[in-house]
């Protein structure tokens, strides 16, 4: 993504995990921020040594940091300079609240008709409900997402982390981003990208939705199980660890008779429509087989049978994996503010372009300087005075 460059004004995780992504693949992305505070991400999550989370350090990285009030005129004119020389915007304010600082999409495309930008919000920018608030747990929960977790005789619960649906949206907006530059190649112009974050985790979904409009049938919390496939589901071992265990096919079912020593299963329950219907029944056998064997006996029968099964890590088991390891997973990076630190890798892999890491998320407004000087031309005192007046 080299030579592209990428003005990103949103907050927090979701349209700025698009940037994230870019930037791993080379793109110059510029972070604008407020001048007094900056992002919200810098205090979200753990504190560093230096003031910013590490969240910030990790998520903000490769890009450069700019403060800039775009609610200011002088701002939003400095703003529209860089536009000019910008190929994507990423934003993720409430629907009109650009336009109503005069940098609504139609405005800067009249500057830049090749201009793409990625627009983030929670419902989407139509619709009755375009002008509430949300985030990530708001968009679980209107998505069904949260209503599948948990328990059966639960309370729906947090899908595993509260952040996912903003980190998805990310996914799905530089999907959006690639294919409107795609476009752009053919067409010369550029367009908006509307997605709504509860979107992301709808799209998601498998069948909940045909299901539903076909037969009226509404999914229930199942806790670790899985709807239309038994074995599939999570086991203690002997030795008091969890494992993840997966029966997708009547093929995989089979093996795992073999493993456990009991064969005839795969006779007696030779399709996944018997064994859901039998689901407590079988679940119940894996269940007494697993707490006869350790850990180490699970995994090395479950391997050397062709069963996909695999011990549930917390993050200590992460860091002591040898898979994490070998695929350089985890990342040792140094940040001139506070050392070491250890990042996830930027994925995926390419075998002739692959993602890099440079920096971690660098100090507010620490290029100031470089982009609005060398880059739109401010003069040094022209420079002094917008920093002066609160505009940078």
């Amino acid at each position: 993504m080299a030579g592209l460059r990428v003005l990103d004004i949103a907050t927090f995780v979701a349209a700025p995990f698009c940037g994230t992504v870019l930037a791993d693949f080379g793109a110059e992305v510029i972070k604008v921020e407020q001048p007094k505070g900056g992002d919200s991400l810098r205090q979200f999550g753990t504190i560093s040594e230096c003031g910013d989370s590490l969240v910030w350090l990790s998520e903000a990285r490769n890009k450069k940091t700019v403060t800039l009030d775009l609610r200011q005129a002088e701002g939003a004119a400095l703003f529209k300079k860089l536009v000019a020389k910008t190929d994507v915007i990423l934003e993720n304010f409430r629907p009109g609240t650009l336009e109503k600082w005069g940098v609504g999409f139609e405005a800067l495309r009249q500057i830049n008709p090749g201009l793409i930008m990625l627009r983030i919000s929670a419902y989407g920018q139509t619709g009755p409900k375009r002008d509430e608030p949300g985030f990530a747990r708001i968009a679980h929960a209107f998505a069904g997402l949260s209503w599948l977790s948990g328990e059966a005789d639960g309370p729906p619960v947090v899908p595993g982390s509260t952040s996912m649906a903003d980190y998805v949206s990310g996914m799905w907006g530089a999907i959006g981003v690639l294919a409107a530059l795609r476009a752009r190649d053919k067409s010369g112009r550029g367009q908006f990208i509307d997605l709504g974050l509860y979107e992301s985790v709808f799209r998601l979904l498998d069948e909940i939705a045909p299901a539903y409009a076909k037969y009226g049938t509404v999914r229930e919390r199942m806790g670790a199980d899985t709807v239309n496939v038994v074995p599939h589901s999570h086991y203690c071992t002997q030795t008091g660890e969890w494992v993840a265990l997966a029966c997708t096919n009547d093929k995989m079912f089979a093996r795992l008779a073999e493993v456990m020593g009991r064969p005839e299963l795969a006779k007696e329950f030779p399709t996944s429509a018997i064994r859901v219907q039998n689901r407590d029944h079988i679940n119940s056998l894996v269940a007494q087989w697993m707490a006869k064997h350790s850990l180490a006996d699970v995994i090395t029968l479950t391997r050397e049978g062709g069963v996909p099964c695999a011990q549930i890590y917390s993050i200590r088991e992460i860091f002591e994996d040898p898979q994490y390891k070998a695929r350089g997973n985890l990342l040792r990076v140094e940040d001139p503010r506070i050392g070491e630190l250890v990042v996830p890798a930027p994925i995926p892999r390419l075998s002739e372009t692959p993602p890099e890491f440079r920096h971690t998320g660098r100090p507010l407004g620490a290029d100031n300087e470089d982009v609005f000087m060398n880059l739109i031309g401010l003069s040094a005192d022209e420079f002094r005075a917008a920093r002066a007046s609160g505009v940078i």
